[in-house]
Protein backbone atom coordinates (compact mmCIF):
# COMPACT_ATOMS: atom_id res chain seq x y z
CA UNK A 1 0.00 0.00 0.00
CA UNK A 2 1.27 3.53 -0.73
CA UNK A 3 -0.21 6.39 0.59
CA UNK A 4 0.41 10.42 -0.16
CA UNK A 5 -0.87 12.41 2.64
CA UNK A 6 -1.21 16.42 2.67
CA UNK A 7 -2.64 18.38 5.01
CA UNK A 8 -4.90 20.64 2.79
CA UNK A 9 -6.53 24.01 3.62
CA UNK A 10 -9.21 23.32 1.18
CA UNK A 11 -10.20 20.54 -1.39
CA UNK A 12 -13.06 20.63 -3.49
CA UNK A 13 -13.85 18.10 -6.25
CA UNK A 14 -16.09 17.34 -9.16
CA UNK A 15 -16.96 14.19 -10.70
CA UNK A 16 -15.67 14.25 -14.22
CA UNK A 17 -15.67 10.52 -15.53
CA UNK A 18 -16.93 7.40 -14.49
CA UNK A 19 -14.26 5.17 -14.92
CA UNK A 20 -15.40 1.75 -13.13
CA UNK A 21 -18.83 0.48 -14.68
CA UNK A 22 -20.63 -0.70 -11.34
CA UNK A 23 -19.38 2.71 -9.11
CA UNK A 24 -22.95 4.55 -8.01
CA UNK A 25 -24.01 7.84 -9.02
CA UNK A 26 -21.34 10.34 -7.36
CA UNK A 27 -23.91 12.88 -6.33
CA UNK A 28 -22.33 16.40 -7.17
CA UNK A 29 -19.28 17.61 -6.01
CA UNK A 30 -17.61 18.82 -2.46
CA UNK A 31 -15.44 21.01 -0.64
CA UNK A 32 -13.52 20.06 2.37
CA UNK A 33 -11.56 22.54 4.23
CA UNK A 34 -8.78 21.60 7.02
CA UNK A 35 -7.80 18.34 6.03
CA UNK A 36 -5.76 15.40 5.56
CA UNK A 37 -6.01 14.49 2.14
CA UNK A 38 -5.15 10.62 1.54
CA UNK A 39 -3.88 9.90 -1.72
CA UNK A 40 -4.17 5.70 -1.40
CA UNK A 41 -3.17 2.87 -3.63
CA UNK A 42 -3.66 -0.49 -2.60
CA UNK A 43 -1.26 -2.90 -4.02
CA UNK A 44 -2.16 -6.38 -5.66
CA UNK A 45 0.43 -7.84 -2.64
CA UNK A 46 -1.87 -6.77 -0.12
CA UNK A 47 -4.68 -8.77 -0.85
CA UNK A 48 -2.42 -11.75 0.44
CA UNK A 49 -3.26 -10.27 3.72
CA UNK A 50 -6.39 -9.52 5.82
CA UNK A 51 -8.32 -6.19 5.66
CA UNK A 52 -8.25 -5.82 8.86
CA UNK A 53 -4.25 -5.89 8.90
CA UNK A 54 -3.97 -3.33 6.18
CA UNK A 55 -7.32 -0.90 7.32
CA UNK A 56 -5.09 -1.11 10.75
CA UNK A 57 -1.85 0.23 9.35
CA UNK A 58 -3.13 2.69 6.96
CA UNK A 59 -5.42 4.49 10.00
CA UNK A 60 -2.73 4.47 12.56
CA UNK A 61 -0.87 6.31 9.70
CA UNK A 62 -3.63 9.00 8.77
CA UNK A 63 -4.17 9.56 12.90
CA UNK A 64 -0.64 10.21 12.93
CA UNK A 65 -0.52 12.56 10.33
CA UNK A 66 -3.50 14.35 11.52
CA UNK A 67 -2.41 14.85 15.24
CA UNK A 68 0.45 16.75 13.50
CA UNK A 69 -1.43 18.65 11.40
CA UNK A 70 -3.80 19.54 14.39
CA UNK A 71 -7.14 18.69 12.08
CA UNK A 72 -9.81 15.74 13.00
CA UNK A 73 -10.66 15.92 9.40
CA UNK A 74 -9.70 13.37 6.60
CA UNK A 75 -10.43 13.16 3.00
CA UNK A 76 -9.89 9.19 1.64
CA UNK A 77 -9.32 9.24 -2.13
CA UNK A 78 -8.46 6.31 -4.28
CA UNK A 79 -5.30 6.87 -6.56
CA UNK A 80 -3.68 4.41 -8.62
CA UNK A 81 -0.70 5.51 -9.95
CA UNK A 82 1.56 5.46 -6.78
CA UNK A 83 2.95 2.10 -7.72
CA UNK A 84 3.40 -0.47 -10.85
CA UNK A 85 0.22 -2.99 -9.15
CA UNK A 86 -2.82 -2.25 -7.86
CA UNK A 87 -5.36 -4.64 -6.05
CA UNK A 88 -8.94 -5.82 -7.10
CA UNK A 89 -11.58 -2.30 -6.85
CA UNK A 90 -13.86 -4.54 -4.26
CA UNK A 91 -10.96 -5.22 -2.25
CA UNK A 92 -9.42 -1.46 -2.43
CA UNK A 93 -13.08 -0.34 -1.70
CA UNK A 94 -13.46 -2.87 0.93
CA UNK A 95 -10.42 -1.48 2.64
CA UNK A 96 -11.76 2.15 1.96
CA UNK A 97 -14.66 1.73 4.42
CA UNK A 98 -13.53 -0.15 6.79
CA UNK A 99 -10.77 2.76 7.71
CA UNK A 100 -13.84 5.04 7.37
CA UNK A 101 -15.39 3.34 9.66
CA UNK A 102 -12.82 2.97 12.79
CA UNK A 103 -11.72 6.67 11.58
CA UNK A 104 -15.26 7.58 12.30
CA UNK A 105 -15.77 5.51 15.77
CA UNK A 106 -12.23 7.86 16.90
CA UNK A 107 -13.89 10.92 16.64
CA UNK A 108 -12.41 11.49 13.07
CA UNK A 109 -14.76 13.36 10.37
CA UNK A 110 -14.58 11.27 7.20
CA UNK A 111 -15.18 11.72 3.50
CA UNK A 112 -14.68 10.12 0.58
CA UNK A 113 -14.32 10.89 -2.61
CA UNK A 114 -16.15 8.94 -5.26
CA UNK A 115 -14.86 5.84 -6.07
CA UNK A 116 -14.80 4.80 -9.57
CA UNK A 117 -14.75 8.14 -10.87
CA UNK A 118 -11.70 10.96 -12.27
CA UNK A 119 -12.13 13.94 -10.40
CA UNK A 120 -11.79 17.59 -10.82
CA UNK A 121 -9.77 18.57 -8.06
CA UNK A 122 -8.99 21.58 -6.65
CA UNK A 123 -6.36 21.87 -3.55
CA UNK A 124 -4.77 24.56 -1.50
CA UNK A 125 -1.81 22.80 0.23
CA UNK A 126 0.71 25.15 2.70
CA UNK A 127 4.20 24.73 1.85
CA UNK A 128 4.82 23.68 6.46
CA UNK A 129 6.90 20.80 7.96
CA UNK A 130 5.08 17.69 7.50
CA UNK A 131 2.66 18.90 5.46
CA UNK A 132 3.14 16.32 2.78
CA UNK A 133 4.22 12.84 4.02
CA UNK A 134 4.87 9.76 2.06
CA UNK A 135 4.94 6.21 3.23
CA UNK A 136 4.87 2.68 2.00
CA UNK A 137 2.65 0.75 4.71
Amino acid sequence: MKVLVFYVNSFSYKPKVKNLESAPDPGEGKTINSAILAFIQIEEDDEEKDILSREKKLVNHLKWTARKNNTTNMILHSFAHLAESKASADYTKDIFDACEKRLANGGFKVDQTPFGYFLDLKIDAPGSSLARIWASL
